[in-house]
């Protein structure tokens, strides 16, 4: 169900406390079944032997199948659309499940309970998808359910306003009325209100007629009756409108990052406990690099560098050293000896003479990136974002629109890395791989690119 107002998002959070109760309800019905096949004692392990699990999943399943897009134009969504969100969901929580079943060592009795209750759950999600979308097509088609709205604006205006709104949202819809604002009267648009009880007002003001605007607002306020302007007198290309207060002055805000949710909360948890972990687990190849690199190179373990942040805020960005000591001062001379294979501001070379013997197993595991955890527990980086670029080359991009990829927090790792660096030569194909995952974001991306991560590190395509 697209979520277009605020009415929508409720139906949704419904939705999902229905399916939070359907989880339980399938563990204890599956309970039911394993005491009915094994009789009454169950050898001890009925419901309250993982109803620790039951307690995690029962928030942990509407989440992730909200994070799917399961929730989303509910009506037009067909079934078997629907079932490959549950399958994505599902996925991630047969993983976890899993992985429970290994380090807890659980008893086969309450993996019975698991397996048979993680399949009931499923199937009543699945059900409970086809009797409400059986019952919002019924009550749209019968009109009981529509909001009946008047679309107010020039006459243009309405009509460019009606082939831009997707059917998925005017199927909600009860179109009462169009009203003219240059030729209607404030008098009449009351009594349109009157006579159609309508429940929203739509102003489609492409070209805006302030005072006409103003007062026909007023005779909605009057009424009590929800108004929607229209914002579409700016043409914006990549930005979100959204609306906003500034000291009690209302303000129309265009956003072209992903908005502040429970998403990005959720991004900033996995970005510190993901970090934490991750350094925990690999602290044997750090202590191998460390030694590496003393008993191989003169001079520090460990390179800082002044890289770009978020809206290029610099900061300290901790890396191990792969590259001789005076590697900075001979990037001109490399520069001019063996040029560059990537167009563009930033230096890319993959035989880069200044990068000793050892530091290329370091380079080619990406056991180098490691220190970059420190960044992310810091909060100057995330496990997934652009990469951070040095502040010198920062400075010396071509078109401001580059910038952009600067507009959220830098990672460690992102979409071009994900898929093998290696291929990308080109700075314009590698900016249109960060705008994207900045314009499509979404914590289901960044779990994806961390997954593609991984085998790109272990077969060696993640880096040179």
């Amino acid at each position: 169900m697209l979520a277009s107002n605020k009415k929508e998002q409720f139906s949704i959070q419904v939705l999902q406390f229905i399916d939070a109760g359907l989880v339980y309800l399938a563990f204890v019905s599956a309970s039911g079944f394993r005491a009915m096949f094994k009789g009454s004692n169950a050898d001890g392990y009925g419901l309250e032997s993982v109803l620790w699990m039951v307690y995690l999943l029962v928030p942990a399943v509407p989440f992730l199948l909200d994070l799917s897009g399961f929730y989303d134009n509910l009506m037009r969504k067909t079934f078997a659309h629907a079932l490959s969100r549950m399958v994505q969901a599902f996925v991630i929580i047969a993983a976890a499940i899993g992985a429970a079943f290994i380090l807890f060592k659980m008893p086969y009795g309450s993996r019975y309970i698991t397996i048979i209750g993680m399949a009931l759950v499923f199937a009543f999600i699945a059900l409970r998808f086809i009797i409400t979308r059986c019952y919002l097509r019924r009550s749209i088609k019968e009109g009981d359910k529509k909001e009946r709205v008047i679309i107010a604006g020039t006459k243009k205006d309405v009509e460019e306003f009606k082939e831009t709104i997707p059917e998925s949202v005017s199927d909600y819809w009860e179109v009462r009325a169009e009203f003219d604002l240059q030729d209607g009267t404030s008098d009449e648009l009351e009594e349109i209100l009157k006579a159609e009880s309508v429940e929203r007002v739509i102003f489609a003001a492409q070209h805006m007629l302030f005072k006409e605007l103003s007062d026909a607002v007023e005779v909605c306020e009057a009424q009590g009756v929800e108004v929607w302007v229209s914002a579409g007198f700016i043409q914006s290309q990549i930005s979100r409108p959204a609306f906003d207060t500034l000291g009690g002055n209302p303000m129309l805000v265009f956003k072209s990052t992903p908005e502040l949710s429970w998403a990005l909360l959720a991004k900033t948890m996995l970005d510190k406990v993901g970090a934490l972990i991750i350094l925990v687990l690999t602290l044997p190849l750090w202590i191998f690099a460390f030694i590496g690199i003393k008993l191989t190179s003169p001079g520090p373990a460990f390179f800082k560098q002044e890289r770009a942040g978020r809206y290029g805020k610099s900061f300290k960005m901790w890396k191990f050293r792969t590259m001789v000591m005076d590697a900075e001062a001979k990037l001109a001379e490399v520069k001019a000896q063996q040029g560059n294979e990537m167009d563009g501001p930033v230096f890319k070379l993959d035989d880069d003479p200044r990068v000793f013997k050892f530091a290329r197993l370091l380079r080619k595991l990406s056991i180098d990136e490691l220190p970059q955890l420190i960044n992310v527990l810091l909060g100057d980086m995330s496990l997934v974002g652009p990469r951070p670029l040095p502040v010198y080359e920062v400075e010396e991009f071509e078109k401001s629109t580059y910038r952009r990829r600067m507009s959220v927090k830098p990672g460690i790792t992102c979409t071009w890395q994900a898929g093998g660096r290696n291929s990308i030569t080109n700075f314009d194909d590698w900016i249109a791989l960060d705008l994207e995952y900045i314009d499509n974001w979404s914590l289901w991306y960044d779990l994806k690119i961390l997954i593609k991560t991984v085998p790109a590190v272990l077969f060696g395509s993640g880096a040179k």
